[in-house]
């Protein structure tokens, strides 16, 4: 099994996904959060094993919401850099994508 950590931005996408659902229909927030901590979770045996579209990161798409889950895996451990809507403009995710690669580590 992997590790598998997630960065302050990819929490942060998170709770913004969180927030839209949630006032869409409520407890739908829960849920989003419950399917996609699911999906994140599966990268413990499954990272490394997604394609890298954009900016040489993981792309892992969940399986209830348009979302993707954008990930670095060195071999042992995969970090979540992003969790993003896949309805978003392509150009807006590659930028999204570039600065956080970019991003020093913490």
């Amino acid at each position: 099994m992997h590790l598998v950590r997630i960065s302050a931005s990819a929490e942060r996408d998170l709770l913004i996904g969180f927030e839209f659902y949630e006032i869409q229909a409520a407890g739908l927030g829960q849920y989003f959060l419950d399917s996609l901590f699911s999906d994140i979770d599966s990268l413990a045996l499954h990272a490394g094993i997604h394609p890298k579209p954009l900016a040489g990161l993981h792309r892992c798409l969940s399986r209830r919401f348009p979302f993707a889950i954008y990930y670095n895996f060195d071999g042992h451990t995969a970090i979540v850099l992003a969790v993003l809507d896949c309805r978003r403009n392509p150009r807006s995710i590659r930028g999204t994508l570039g600065a956080r690669r970019t991003q020093p580590k913490k």
